[in-house]
């Protein structure tokens, strides 16, 4: 189980101006990402250590992000202001998840702006808006060549503060959840309004601590 990536709804400037900004704030820079046809979303990229990346997402005026478990998570958070939306764990093999879940997992898809497609399944969007402090589940099927966490970057992710609960964490996640998980330091905190993700810190190529 791999701490893939992290989600980051933008608010109302907009997807350039929130990548720049978080890009801005780490020292690193952002990747155009594409469109996801079957969510109604687009995203940018920055690309941490790790195999791990940022996905700085907006949701878009299309009628599949009405449909979409995705498309509403992200204009529902953007609603708010914007902000860390989620994360996401990367497995092998997403079946036993399905199994456990006892749902199926939906595929998914990101057009390049060069044209390549990026393929996957997912399955935890709904646990996510019901409990954001719970990653969803995904399965890359594309090869690793195309995955954003291949993309080079200096800046590595070093913990994150989530309110939430070890427990059920633990119980979402099928495996024993402590002070870190695949070498990400957790600090969880009880809740004092909404779960989810408070802040996330990362660390610069010179060790300096980037808290946002």
């Amino acid at each position: 189980m791999h701490v893939d990536h992290l989600m980051f709804a933008t608010g109302p400037d907009g997807l350039k101006a929130e990548a720049t900004r978080l890009a801005e704030a780490l020292g690193t820079e952002y990747k155009d990402g594409g469109f996801h046809p079957r969510f109604g979303t687009r995203n940018h990229i920055i690309p941490l250590t790790d195999a791990r990346y940022i996905e700085v997402v907006e949701v878009l005026d299309h009628p599949a992000a009405d449909k979409a478990a995705f498309g509403q998570a992200v204009r529902a958070r953007s609603d708010m202001g914007g902000g860390w939306l989620g994360w996401v764990v990367s497995v092998a093999d997403i079946s036993a998840y399905e199994l456990r879940l006892e749902r199926s997992a939906v595929p998914g898809s990101r057009q390049f702006p060069d044209g390549r497609r990026l393929e996957w399944s997912q399955i935890g969007i709904r646990g996510l808006i019901a409990d954001p402090q719970l990653p969803y589940f995904l399965e890359w099927k594309s090869d690793d060549s195309l995955r954003p966490g291949a993309l080079p970057g200096d800046v590595s992710l070093d913990s994150m503060q989530i309110s939430g609960s070890a427990d059920r964490l633990s119980e979402w996640l099928g495996i024993e959840v402590g002070d870190e998980l695949d070498g990400v330091a957790l600090d969880l905190v009880a809740p004092r309004g909404m779960p989810g993700i408070n802040s996330v810190t990362f660390r610069n190529p010179a060790g300096d601590l980037i808290t946002i």
